[in-house]
C-alpha cells in the first residue's frame, strides 16, 4: 500500500476516534450537569461535601431568602428606572439626580448586608470548616468586584475608600 494512503487512513482513524471520545464526554458531562437544571443549589453539595439533612437546610434558608432578595432587587430596578427619567437627556447631574444615586447607593448597601447575612446564616448550617471556606468565598464574591474597582482606578493594591 502508498505510504499516503496509510498516513491518510491512519489520520481518518486518530480523527474519528478523537471526535468519538469527544462526543462521548460531552454526552456524559451534559447527562452529569444537567441532570436536574432548575437545581442552582446543587453546586454546593458537591464543592462543600454537604450530607441530605445539610443540603435541605440550606435549601430552605435559600427559599426564605429569595422573596427578600426578589423585593430588594425590584426597588432597585424602580429606583433606577427613575433615575433614568431624571437623567433623561441632559448634560448636567441634578441635585435630584444626585438624591436619586444616593438612594440607590443606600439600596445596594442593604441589599449586600441581607446577602451577607444570608450567607453566615447558610455557613451555620454547614460544617465548620465546610461553612468558614464557604462564608470566605461569599465574602470575596460579595465585596471583592467593588474592591477590584477601586484599586484598579486609583492605581494601589491597597487601597479603600474611607470617606
Amino acid at each position: 500500500m502508498n505510504r499516503s494512503l496509510v498516513i491518510l487512513i491512519g489520520a481518518l482513524a486518530l480523527g474519528a476516534a478523537i471526535f468519538g471520545g469527544s462526543y462521548y464526554a460531552s454526552q456524559r458531562a451534559t447527562m452529569l450537569c444537567c441532570t436536574n437544571p432548575a437545581d442552582d443549589l446543587s453546586w454546593l453539595r458537591t464543592e462543600f461535601h454537604l450530607s441530605d439533612a445539610e443540603m435541605a437546610r440550606v435549601r430552605q434558608l435559600h427559599a426564605g431568602y429569595l422573596p427578600q432578595c426578589a423585593v430588594m432587587c425590584a426597588q432597585i430596578a424602580e429606583q433606577k428606572r427613575d433615575l433614568e427619567t431624571i437623567l433623561g437627556s441632559g448634560t448636567n447631574i441634578t441635585a435630584q439626580a444626585q438624591a436619586k444615586l444616593n438612594e440607590i447607593a443606600m439600596l445596594r448597601a442593604q441589599c449586600q448586608a441581607q446577602m451577607l447575612q444570608h450567607f453566615v446564616t447558610v455557613s451555620q448550617a454547614m460544617p465548620p470548616e465546610q461553612g468558614a471556606r464557604y462564608l470566605a468565598e461569599m465574602k470575596r464574591l460579595t465585596l471583592g468586584f467593588h474592591e477590584q474597582m477601586e484599586q484598579s482606578m486609583s492605581g494601589d493594591p491597597g487601597h479603600e475608600h474611607h470617606h
